[in-house]
C-alpha cells in the first residue's frame, strides 16, 4: 500500500514527523507538504505562480504553495506511481465544527477524496501550554488507515478525526460525532507595525455553540477521540424546493 502523507502546518512539524512515524508499518510512505505553515490555507489552489518542488532526504518532497497544491501535485503527475490513501495532520490544534471550511488539514484530505482516494485528516486539540501528544494522535489516524483499508468506506467520505491532547492511555476511545459549530469568532485585532502604520490581526476563533452530546466539541471534551465523517457537497438538499417556490413568487 502506497500512502501519502501531508499537512498545512509545514514539512518540519512535529505533528507530521509522529505520524509518518505511526503510519510507516502500514505501508510505503510518500510525504508532500507545505515549505511552511499554511494554516487556514482552506482549499485554495495556486495559480498565478509556478510551484516548485524540493526534495528533503528519501521520501519527502516540500513545495511553495498549499497543502491542497500539495496532495494535487502528488497525485496530479509528481510521481511515476500513484497512492492508495492520503492522511493529513497531524494538526498542532483543533478542526472541530466550522474549522473544518479554513482548515487546510481537512483541505488536503479534500483534495486526496476529489481525486479518487480515501482520506482522513487528523488533529490534535491543543491548549496553550498542553503537553502536545502527536504520538497518541498519530496512533489514532494508523489504527484508522488500517480499519479503512481493510473496510473500505463509501467513496464520498471523508474521515475527520480530532484528538484530546492526552497520553494514549488516557484516551477513552472512538466517538462518531457530527460537526458542531463554534460562536462568532473574535473580533479582529487593531495594531500599528514598528513603523506606526496601522495593521490587522485576526480574530481567533469562537467557542463552541452547537457543542453538546453528539458533536465533535462534546466527544473531545469529554476525553474521546471525534471521527466525523465529512462530504464533499455543500448543497442544502432540503431546501431545493423552497428555494425554487422563493424564486417563482411575485
Amino acid at each position: 500500500m502506497k500512502i501519502l502523507l501531508s499537512n498545512d502546518d509545514g514539512y518540519r512539524a512535529d505533528g507530521l514527523a509522529a505520524l509518518r512515524a505511526a503510519i510507516a508499518p502500514l505501508g510505503s510512505v510518500t510525504v508532500v507538504a507545505p515549505d511552511r505553515n499554511r494554516s487556514g490555507a482552506s482549499n485554495s489552489l495556486t495559480l498565478d505562480v509556478p510551484l516548485r518542488v524540493w526534495r528533503h532526504g528519501a521520501d519527502t518532497y516540500y513545495v511553495n504553495g498549499t497543502p491542497t497544491d500539495c496532495v494535487h501535485l502528488a497525485i496530479s503527475g509528481l510521481f511515476p506511481f500513484e497512492h492508495d490513501i492520503v492522511v493529513s495532520g497531524v494538526n498542532e490544534g483543533a478542526n472541530l465544527g466550522d474549522d473544518v471550511l479554513y482548515s487546510g488539514t481537512v483541505a488536503a484530505a479534500m483534495e486526496g477524496r476529489f481525486l479518487g482516494l480515501s482520506a482522513i485528516a487528523v488533529s490534535l486539540c491543543v491548549e496553550p501550554g498542553s503537553p502536545r501528544n502527536y504520538r497518541a494522535a498519530a496512533g489514532i489516524a494508523a489504527s484508522l488507515v488500517d480499519r479503512l483499508v481493510k473496510r473500505p468506506l463509501s467513496s464520498s467520505v471523508i474521515l475527520n478525526v480530532n484528538v484530546p491532547d492526552r497520553p494514549d492511555g488516557e484516551l477513552r476511545g472512538l466517538r462518531v460525532t457530527r460537526l458542531g459549530n463554534r460562536h462568532r469568532s473574535e473580533p479582529s485585532v487593531r495594531t500599528r507595525d514598528p513603523r506606526g502604520r496601522e495593521v490587522y490581526w485576526v480574530g481567533g476563533a469562537g467557542a463552541g455553540q452547537d457543542a453538546g452530546p453528539g458533536t465533535d466539541f462534546d466527544a473531545v471534551a469529554q476525553g474521546y477521540a471525534s471521527v466525523t465523517p465529512l462530504q464533499i457537497d455543500l448543497t442544502r438538499h432540503a431546501a431545493l424546493a423552497d428555494t425554487a417556490d422563493w424564486l417563482s413568487a411575485e
